[in-house]
């Protein structure tokens, strides 16, 4: 620690060679907005759009202020080993309730899994259930148009076949007329 503060002495030392060598540059004193506290300066920088903005200057400390500060930390209040055993199964006590509602949570997830589930195999019957039928109906529908055409073909022939037989008889009979 005594060498962290000989190294802030001369830093504050170089500073002041620094603001000496500037007040050349500068002979007039300007109009800076500096508030002074105890041991530190605070200005004032020209105000941004995010809001106003300041710097912080630290002055050396004083002879009177070197003494070591002992900062006065909270006294801690003696815990009883009851209070410490109440606070252990407070702790525990919440634990099992969120462990219990995350089983909650997972039960009620996987019943809806089972559910979606469920409903996508019932959809996935209907949708075979309706495709069989389908089917079924088109191989009939191809069924029924092979045997009317088969029907109107075997009318054809035998339309063809009478024709010819007329056609026989009539050859016969001219063949008998004129023979």
């Amino acid at each position: 620690m005594a060498k962290t503060a000989m190294a802030y002495k001369e830093k504050m030392k170089e500073l002041s060679m620094l603001s000496l060598i500037c007040s050349c540059f500068y002979p007039e004193p300007r109009n800076l907005n500096i508030y002074t506290y105890d041991d530190m300066e605070v200005k004032q920088i020209n105000k941004r759009a995010s809001g106003q903005a300041f710097e912080l200057i630290l002055k050396p400390p004083s002879p009177v202020s070197e003494a070591p500060r002992i900062l006065a930390s909270p006294k801690k209040k003696d815990v009883s080993l009851e209070e410490i055993q109440k606070k252990l199964e407070a702790a525990e006590e919440r634990r099992k309730t969120q462990e219990a509602q995350i089983l909650k949570q997972l039960a009620e997830k996987r019943e809806h899994e089972r559910e979606v589930l469920q409903k996508a195999m019932e959809d996935n019957n209907t949708f075979s259930k309706m495709a069989e039928e389908k089917l079924i109906l088109k191989m009939e529908q191809i069924k029924e148009n092979r045997e009317a055409y088969l029907a109107a073909v075997m009318e054809r022939l035998q339309e063809k076949e009478r024709h010819a037989a007329e056609v026989r008889r009539n050859k016969e009979l001219q063949v008998e007329l004129s023979g």
